[in-house]
């Protein structure tokens, strides 16, 4: 994924000026918590989305007042015709049903199969 040296800078700050809900969020995600390994603000096309998982081909975005559904809505058909399934949850449901949150992330990263390690599996003849 290519992007731009002012992408890399506004992801940068993202980072820097995380919401509560994204450090909570990013505390369960990072080292491979959940089992799969996640970036967090990271330039997909011309979006920077809150939390990429490039191996399970998930993303999460938390979203807080200022989303407007539209908008999010084009961004998400965007994301989804790239092949990545996109988790929205609000940032309130991430404060208060962290739980919740986490077990909807973790059901769609064990969706994607983990390829066998070379010389494991079928064998075809």
């Amino acid at each position: 994924m290519q992007c731009t040296s002012a992408q890399l800078q506004f992801a940068r700050q993202l980072r820097r000026e995380s919401t509560d809900a994204e450090r909570l969020l990013w505390f369960h995600l990072r080292d491979r918590r959940l089992g799969a390994k996640f970036r967090r603000q990271q330039p997909v096309g011309p979006f920077i989305v809150d939390f990429l998982s490039l191996e399970a081909a998930v993303i999460v975005e938390v979203d807080g007042s200022q989303h407007q559904e539209a908008v999010d809505a084009g961004r998400t058909r965007f994301l989804e015709r790239r092949g990545f399934r996109v988790l929205r949850f609000w940032n309130h449901d991430v404060l208060v049903r962290t739980e919740s949150v986490l077990e909807v992330i973790l059901a769609s990263v064990a969706l994607t199969p983990t390829p066998l390690p070379e010389g494991e599996g079928l064998k075809l003849r």
